[in-house]
């Protein structure tokens, strides 16, 4: 965990990210969650900027905060972080839903996680969340130009690898079909995609959204060869994004994240 928030750090600080929407003055976020006891983790595209600023786009401060920046750290650049700050910032991210969490983001991912039995939340968290580029934009990413997602891609690229490879994460859910297929190029995989109709999203007198699931497994992601081979589930709909997305088709997701993760958390 060390390793891979020193190396997002240092490219941080060396500008390869410069020029793009990355928030400078916020820290990586390789995972949210505690990672070493995680068996489970939903995968995401990359931090929101409501990890950092609030609704008019001020950083939060004091109690508000979420996670370090700059300003609390007390640096002016990230050359300047030492041992004690690469403490603080991965102690941040491992106790993240014990402090002051995203809960209108996380609270439904944690739906879909119950019937499996983990949890992000509490002493004996299961569960943890990562994403494929760990920085902060300042604009979502679906607003972002093409080149400029594919530049974060490229200098993430080994992001997830590095952090599940000396993990116990066994099974990961992909939120959204942005997610799965930044992953499919990310690993060179093509997971097998299931046509379900429970998880169609209703549009009026339009043609229902129709639900897809995707489900394989990954030995080598962004280059770092895994442990062991881990297996991936994920759905079509971003579900804090996707227009429609009903309490209903959540918990059928839910139920099929269960049935299909076959997760001991004991």
């Amino acid at each position: 965990m060390y390793s891979a928030m020193s190396t997002f750090i240092d490219r941080l600080d060396s500008g390869r990210v410069g020029g793009t929407s990355v928030i400078p003055w916020s820290c990586p976020v390789p995972f949210f969650g505690d990672l070493k006891t995680a068996r489970i983790a939903t995968v995401g595209i990359n931090p929101s900027n409501r990890e950092f600023v609030d609704s008019r786009g001020f950083e939060l401060d004091d109690s508000d905060r979420r996670l370090p920046t700059l300003k609390s750290l007390d640096c002016e650049r990230w050359a300047e972080v030492n041992g004690s700050h690469l403490r603080d910032m991965v102690n941040a991210c491992r106790r993240y839903f014990r402090t002051n969490p995203y809960d209108r983001w996380f609270r439904i991912l944690e739906e879909v996680l119950k019937p499996s039995g983990a949890t992000f939340y509490g002493a004996h968290s299961t569960a943890c969340h990562l994403d494929l580029v760990p920085y902060a934009t300042s604009n979502k990413w679906g607003s972002l130009p093409p080149g400029e997602q594919r530049l974060l891609l490229s200098e993430t690229y080994d992001a997830l690898g590095l952090l599940l490879r000396n993990s116990d994460i066994g099974v990961l859910v992909l939120n959204g079909r942005s997610v799965v297929k930044h992953f499919e190029l990310m690993t060179g995989c093509s997971l097998e995609v299931e046509w379900r109709d429970d998880w169609s999203l209703p549009r009026g007198k339009a043609a229902a959204v129709p639900g897809y699931a995707y489900t394989g497994s990954v030995e080598v992601i962004g280059g770092v060869r895994l442990l062991e081979p881990i297996r991936v589930l994920g759905y079509n709909h971003n579900l804090q994004s996707s227009f429609g997305v009903t309490s209903d088709v959540i918990s059928r997701i839910g139920a099929w994240v269960g049935k299909s993760a076959q997760l001991d958390t004991a």
